[in-house]
């Protein structure tokens, strides 16, 4: 049958890394999973207990393309809590997950062939999902010496998409940077989208949201990363009033909605905030360990992240090939990590994203894995 060239997209590594995991450990192995970004404890428990008790009460069927209102008003709250912003709940879409909100943004707001910004390195889908949408990526290069803060490039570009905290380095930028950043693509007429999906998961600071410095732009955000609801597939994404109906147009069409079960569950889900504090102090601890046992192992070449749950290290001194390296690493030590390749397809042969989201038990014991692993490599 014929196929399409949107559809000649790359692997997301970190799942097919994920996979090998799986069959090893079906085959009996124990591996430590530090390649991916998923929180090692459940949902809240208010999430859970909301969403047990609507199973009993409700048929969950289809809700509005824009999510439940009483979700929708709940997430603007949320911006008024954490960063001191009145937002609209009119303007508050509730999403299939970030990769729903990412695709009706690339789609709503650019044409075919348009180019738009991304960091490397830096989450990889964006590349892919703009490949299938028949757009292009325009790679800005971010460097370890300057924090990997992103510089708005000299090319006129349709749109430029920023994390912070950022996937996989952990930086976060300040206010200024940021407002830099979407004052430039205001006077060149370039769209911005802030990528806030690791907010809430800070170690050095407050994140500033996009938000509060502008409300034309886009701003996407997931119950996956902070509330600990990865698999649950829910997201959210902020936008200028006059692009609401549009992006509902879209959302109607593409998704219909988002699992009206998951809503139900991320209602629950505001109102832990003790619990997901509690889950911060774990990561916390996680990134202490991390940065003195990964120098202890022999990966010296690390920074420490101001967010999110992991350490982007530097392996250029112990392999030219970090596909081949993580592959080592699985099957010799029985610790699943990723290869830079998945976020640098340039620069990332010598690089390795270490996750730090599990039980702090986890870590440990992958510190030590990976020490014996070191030490027996040499």
């Amino acid at each position: 049958m014929r196929s399409s060239s949107r559809g000649d997209v790359d692997p997301f590594i970190v799942m097919d890394v994920m996979e090998q995991a799986r069959r090893l450990e079906q085959a009996g192995r124990s591996i430590i999973h530090m390649e991916v970004g998923q929180p090692g404890t459940p949902a809240p428990k208010a999430a859970r207990a909301a969403l047990a008790q609507a199973m009993e009460q409700e048929a969950l069927g289809y809700t509005v393309a824009l999510g439940l209102p009483e979700l929708r008003e709940g997430i603007a709250r949320l911006y008024a809590d954490w960063y001191g912003v009145q937002v609209s709940p009119e303007r508050v879409v509730v999403t299939a997950g970030s990769s729903a909100a990412f695709v009706l943004a690339f789609t709503a707001l650019f044409e075919a062939g348009e180019a738009v910004g991304v960091t490397e390195p830096g989450y990889p889908s964006y590349r892919q999902i703009l490949k299938s949408l028949s757009l292009t990526s325009w790679p800005i290069p971010t460097h370890a010496k300057d924090r990997h803060v992103p510089k708005m490039p000299n090319e006129k570009l349709a749109g430029l998409i920023v994390a912070s905290p950022a996937n996989p380095t952990g930086t976060m930028l300040s206010k200024d940077d940021l407002g830099q950043l979407i004052s430039a693509c205001q006077k060149q007429g370039t769209a911005f989208i802030s990528d806030e999906i690791y907010h809430g998961v800070q170690y050095e600071g407050r994140a500033v949201s996009a938000l509060e410095l502008s409300d034309d732009v886009y701003v996407i955000n997931s119950f996956s990363k902070y509330f600990s609801m990865t698999g649950w597939r829910l997201g959210w994404m902020i936008v200028p009033e006059d692009h609401v109906r549009r992006i509902e147009r879209l959302a109607q069409n593409m998704f219909i909605c988002a699992p009206h079960a998951a809503q139900i569950a991320a209602l629950g889900a505001l109102g832990a905030r003790d619990e997901t504090e509690a889950m911060l102090a774990v990561y916390r601890e996680n990134r202490r360990l991390m940065l003195e046992g990964l120098p202890q192992a022999g990966f010296n070449k690390i920074a420490p992240p101001d967010g999110a749950f992991y350490i982007y290290a530097d392996v250029s001194d112990l392999t030219q090939d970090s596909l081949a390296f993580a592959a080592e690493i699985l099957e010799q030590a029985g610790v699943a990590v990723t290869p830079g390749l998945d976020f640098d397809p340039v620069r990332g042969h010598t690089t390795l994203r270490f996750s730090y989201a599990r039980s702090t038990a986890d870590i440990a014991e992958g510190l030590d894995r990976l020490k014996r692993f070191m030490a027996e490599r040499k």
